[in-house]
C-alpha cells in the first residue's frame, strides 16, 4: 500500500484517479464518485471532445490519438460511468458501420484484414460499456481465429493468407485486457474458448518474462521497461503486469524480472514518474516526462497489491 502522503496526493488529483484509488486500493467502490468522472476534469474533457455525429477527431480512427476509438479506450481506462448514454452511442455506431467483412471492427477499407490489436482494444472499451451481445459476437468469433500458434496474438496475423508464427506483446496485451473486461461484464459468448485464448495469450508474455527475448533472454525493446500512461496501443511493462493482475492471473516467478524493474523505479517519495507521450494530436496533455504521475503510481501500486514482495 502507499504511503499515506502518497495516498492523499492520489485522492486530491483529478476525480478519476480519486474513484480509482479508492476501488482498488482502498477497497471501496463509490459509485457517486464514478459519476463525477463524467462532469469533471478529465472525463469531461473528453466527453466535451465528442461531435455532434458521435464521433471524436475525424471518425472511427483518425487521428490517433483523438479519434473515436482511442478516446473510448481511454475513457474506458479511466473508468467513465459505463451506463452514460452518449458514449454508449457512440460504440454502437462504431459497431454498427466500422465492421470489415471479416466481422472485426476496421478502420481500414472494407477488402483488407482487420487488425487483432484494434479489436483487442475495441472489444475492451465496448464490452465496459455494455455494448449489445449480439454485436460483439463477430468481433469475438474474429479474434479468436486470430490466435497465433505459439498462443499470443499477432496484428499482422490474417489467416489463412498472411499467416505469421511469433506473437507480438503489444497485440497480445490488447487481446488479454479486451477478454478480461468481456469476461468481467458477465458477456457469455463462447466463453470458454475466450478464457483458454486468454490462458494461452498470458503464458505467451510469461515465456518472455514479459519484456524479454524468448530466443536470447535480452529486452527485446528499452521502450518496454519504461512507463507510460495512456499507453495507447503500446505495450510497457507497468501496463503487462496490470493485464496480469486484472485477469486474475496468479504470481510466476516470470513475473520476477518485470516487478523488479517496477520497483526500482519507484522514487524514494513513493511515487513513479510517467515517461515521454507517445507522438500524436491528444484532447489534453499527460503529466510531463520524467515527472511524478498520479495514473502511473496508481496503476504501479495496484500492481504491487496484487503482486506484493
Amino acid at each position: 500500500m502507499p504511503t499515506s502522503e502518497v495516498l492523499d496526493w492520489l485522492l486530491s488529483g483529478d476525480v478519476a484517479v480519486a474513484y480509482s484509488t479508492t476501488r482498488d486500493l482502498l477497497g471501496h467502490e463509490d459509485r457517486d464518485l464514478q459519476c463525477r468522472i463524467a462532469t469533471e476534469g478529465l472525463g469531461a474533457t473528453l466527453l466535451a471532445a465528442r461531435g455532434p455525429d458521435g464521433h471524436w477527431g475525424r471518425g472511427f480512427y483518425q487521428p490517433k490519438w483523438t479519434s473515436s476509438h482511442y478516446t473510448l479506450l481511454q475513457l474506458r481506462e479511466i473508468a467513465f460511468p459505463p451506463t452514460h448514454p452518449a458514449v454508449r452511442e457512440s460504440v454502437q455506431l462504431i459497431l454498427a458501420t466500422e465492421k470489415g467483412h471479416d466481422g472485426g471492427v476496421n478502420p481500414s477499407a472494407r477488402h483488407e484484414p482487420s487488425d487483432a490489436c484494434v479489436n483487442g482494444m475495441a472489444l475492451n472499451y465496448a464490452s465496459w460499456f455494455w455494448a449489445d451481445a449480439d454485436d460483439l459476437r463477430s468481433v469475438v468469433d474474429y479474434l479468436l481465429r486470430q490466435r497465433v500458434t505459439d498462443g499470443g496474438f499477432n496484428c499482422k496475423h490474417h489467416e489463412p493468407d498472411d499467416a505469421v508464427h511469433h506473437s507480438s506483446v503489444h497485440t497480445t496485451v490488447c487481446v488479454i485486457e479486451g477478454i478480461t473486461t468481456y469476461l468481467h461484464s458477465g458477456f457469455a459468448y463462447r466463453r470458454d474458448e475466450l478464457e483458454q485464448a486468454r490462458s494461452t495469450a498470458v503464458e505467451f508474455l510469461l515465456r518472455h518474462r514479459l519484456f524479454r527475448s524468448e530466443r536470447t533472454g535480452a529486452p527485446i525493446d528499452s521502450e518496454l521497461t519504461r512507463l507510460h500512461f495512456p499507453a495507447r496501443w503500446h505495450f510497457d511493462i507497468l501496463r503487462g503486469l496490470d493485464a496480469l493482475a486484472a485477469a486474475g492471473v496468479p504470481r510466476d516467478e516470470r513475473m520476477d524480472d518485470a516487478l523488479g524493474v517496477l520497483h526500482s523505479r519507484r522514487r524514494v517519495d513513493g511515487r513513479w514518474v510517467v515517461n515521454r507521450a507517445y507522438p500524436g494530436a491528444t484532447h489534453v496533455l499527460g503529466d510531463p516526462a520524467g515527472q511524478p504521475s498520479r495514473w502511473v503510481t496508481l496503476i504501479a501500486e495496484r500492481v504491487l497489491l496484487a503482486y506484493p514482495e
